[in-house]
Order: structure tokens, then C-alpha cells, then sequence
């Protein structure tokens, strides 16, 4: 039962992307394929990654509400882009080669997720609730730092943060997709591969020693992998806070089973399906270009607060 809602969700992904790529096809076919692919696979590459990722910290975490992003991902993201206009201008930054930005981007966000989560956890590699706190109060210090850098940017170079500031998927480089591909690709492997172990830390992390689970070790594992799959994700399109908290909770109410073999690969399955569904829907039926990441964010908003009630009044 579980392998068949799994294959439904996949056979609703096949048809979100048959819907995306040829739905109001028409000449020249071969250059509008193109352009859809690349954008296909942006969005696909992206809610893996976010999905993915976000089951996996939330078993690390044994919190259901947290996504990666509030370690300071998206405030980094942000701070790095702000930095860049400032320093080069708005044309610097507009002139800017795209896969030696995407390599420094994700090379950023992933030191320095590994660098805070060394540090935080090196004394003691269980104390999430340190690390989930440290990470938001940096994610505040880089945000008050990237709005005070914002201040002193003219009115142009303001709208150019502002504007890379939100996630999108138009203009991604097919070459950016090809090196990200096989890093998500490998991560994914490696995440399945410690689904056993995983199934185990989410029974606590007292239950996990006695059953002969280092807890420490495997956290800070899950967590280099969660570092290196939204780092990519970000890096490629953009943050978008709570696409993973919308990803992981529908794909669990979808299998309805606790295996990490089932819930990170429903979670990616998910959070691709989100983003293509969405895309086709706004660009397709609607005609909007960028309104989607607006959305996901404000329904995974809502969705973050039902969660909150629910566990006040459970």
C-alpha cells in the first residue's frame, strides 16, 4: 500500500512534468523544449533537495516545525548577495559569470553551515536545541546586517537585492544544473543509505544509544548532508523558507509511515511536485512569471501556524 502511494505520487509528478513541458506548445518546438527543460529541472533539482532535506533535520532536531532555513541559510543567502552589489555595483553584480557565482554561493552557504554546526556541536554533538538557537540568532544578526548594508544602496541596486532576494527559475545556466545534478544525486544515495539509522534517532536519542546508534556522529552526518542539499538549492534558485516544511508534511500524510526509506524520497517526490504543479499553474493557466515562490511561502506560513496550534491544543 505504502509502495503504491509512493507510485502515485510519482505518476502525479510524470504528469506535472508532461503538463510543463507541452502544454501550449508550439514553434519553434525545439528552443521552447529547451527553455522548459532547463527550467524542469530547476524546479525538480530544488524540491528534492528542500524535501529531502528537511525530513532529515527534522529527525536530527525530533521537531516537526523546523526547516533548514532557520539555521540561516536564507539570511546568509541574502547577506551574500547584498555584499555583492554593494562591492560591485548594480552592473558588477548583473555582469557577474553565473557558475563562478553559483560555486562561490554554494560553497558559502555550505562552509558555513558545516563551521556553525562544528562548532555549536563540538562539545556536545546531541545539544540540538544550542544549535537551532545559535542559528537563528545568527540568521538575525545576518539579516539586521544585510538591511543596514541595504540602507546605504541606491535605489537600483536596492531592486536588484530585493530581486535575487526571492527564489526564482528563470535564466538558470544548464551548466549550474549540471554540476548540482550529480551533488544531489549523491546526497540523495547517501541520505537513503542512513535511512535505517535515522529510523532509529527518531525514537530519541536515549533509545538510539541503547540500540547501539552513535546519535552524535550520525547527527553531525545527516547534518553535512542537509548543508550540502540546500546549499545547492539556494545557490541554484533562491531560499524559500517553508517549501520543505509544505514538502515533508505532505509527503508523511501521504505514505503515512515513519521509514526514512519512504518519507525522504515521498518528501522529494513532494516538493518537486509543488514546484511544478505551481509553475505550471502561474506561468501556463495564468500567465505569471514570478509569483510562485510568494505563494508556497504563504501557504507553508499557514501551514507552520496549524502545525503550532495543533500541538497547543493536542
Amino acid at each position: 500500500m505504502t509502495l503504491r502511494r509512493l507510485g502515485l505520487l510519482s505518476a502525479a509528478l510524470a504528469l506535472g512534468v508532461a503538463l510543463f513541458l507541452f502544454w501550449g506548445l508550439r514553434a519553434p518546438q525545439g528552443f521552447i523544449l529547451s527553455l522548459r527543460s532547463t527550467k524542469l529541472a530547476a524546479l525538480l533539482l530544488v524540491g528534492g533537495s528542500v524535501g529531502a532535506a528537511t525530513v532529515m533535520f527534522q529527525t536530527v532536531t525530533t521537531n516537526r516545525l523546523l526547516t533548514p532555513g532557520i539555521v540561516g541559510f536564507d539570511s546568509l543567502f541574502v547577506l551574500l548577495q547584498t555584499t555583492l552589489v554593494l562591492t560591485l555595483g548594480g552592473a558588477g553584480y548583473a555582469g557577474l559569470p553565473p557558475i563562478p557565482k553559483f560555486l562561490i554561493e554554494t560553497a558559502c552557504l555550505t562552509g558555513a553551515a558545516m563551521l556553525l554546526f562544528g562548532w555549536v556541536l563540538r562539545r556536545d554533538a546531541d545539544d540540538m536545541t544550542k544549535l537551532v538557537l545559535t542559528g537563528v540568532i545568527f540568521g538575525v544578526l545576518m539579516r539586521g546586517l544585510a538591511g543596514f548594508m541595504q540602507r546605504i544602496l541606491d535605489p537600483s541596486e536596492f531592486a536588484i537585492v530585493q530581486q535575487a532576494s526571492f527564489a526564482t527559475f528563470a535564466g538558470v545556466d544548464p551548466l549550474m544544473l549540471a554540476i548540482a545534478l550529480p551533488v544531489f544525486l549523491a546526497a540523495l544515495a547517501l541520505s537513503l543509505w542512513l535511512a535505517p539509522a535515522l529510523d532509529v534517532a527518531a525514537l530519541g536519542r536515549t533509545a538510539a544509544l541503547s540500540l547501539g546508534v552513535d546519535h552524535g556522529r550520525l547527527a553531525l552526518a545527516t547534518l553535512g548532508l542537509i548543508s550540502v542539499l540546500v546549499a545547492v538549492a539556494t545557490a541554484l534558485a533562491g531560499p524559500m523558507t517553508f517549501l520543505g516544511l509544505l514538502a515533508a508534511s505532505l509527503g508523511a500524510a501521504a505514505i503515512r509511515r515513519h521509514e526514512h526509506r519512504l518519507l525522504i524520497p515521498a518528501a522529494a517526490l513532494t516538493g518537486a511536485l509543488i514546484l511544478v504543479a505551481g509553475q505550471f499553474v502561474f506561468e501556463r493557466l495564468l500567465g505569471l512569471q514570478s509569483t510562485l515562490a510568494v505563494i508556497v511561502e504563504f501557504f507553508g506560513g499557514l501551514l507552520f501556524l496549524a502545525l503550532v496550534l495543533k500541538r497547543r491544543t493536542g
